[in-house]
């Protein structure tokens, strides 16, 4: 039983070398068009978190639509946090329609200039989802 778990940590270990090899070369190889999923320095919205849900609850309007309907649910968003820390390539990875996709997109691409990411001390473009949720008060 002991064998296998070293081998296993060992492969572990191997692997992990590897992969990071290889992300340097990479990295090494890039210029400031790469967009990174994985930083060393994540990037940050204005305040931090607590900001980004007092940011989105002041300024989403739930749809008509979605209203009517009774729509429900999580809108994921993506988008890149640029090096200067403005938002780009906002698109919806999952939606629940009822114009809760169109809002979410709306509002995000509407943010205001985030703290970028860092990659070995320089900011970087990093891809950043988030998921929104919508959901109906008792009014």
């Amino acid at each position: 039983m002991k064998t296998i778990l070293s081998s296993i940590l060992v492969i572990i270990l191997l692997s992990s070398g590897v992969l990071s090899a290889q992300s340097d070369t990479v990295k090494q190889a890039s210029d400031t068009k790469e967009v990174f999923n994985l930083v060393e320095i994540q990037p940050e919205f204005p305040g931090g978190i607590d900001s980004l849900m007092r940011y989105l609850g002041s300024n989403i309007r739930y749809p008509i639509k979605a209203r009517k309907k009774n729509i429900e649910g999580s809108v994921f968003i993506s988008f890149i946090v640029e090096i200067d820390g403005s938002i780009s390539n906002v698109k919806c990875l999952r939606g629940i329609g009822g114009g809760c996709d169109e809002e979410a997109i709306r509002v995000v691409s509407a943010m205001p200039n985030w703290e970028p990411g860092y990659q070995r001390g320089k900011p970087v473009r990093v891809q950043f989802n988030l998921p929104i949720r919508f959901v109906l008060s008792d009014d």
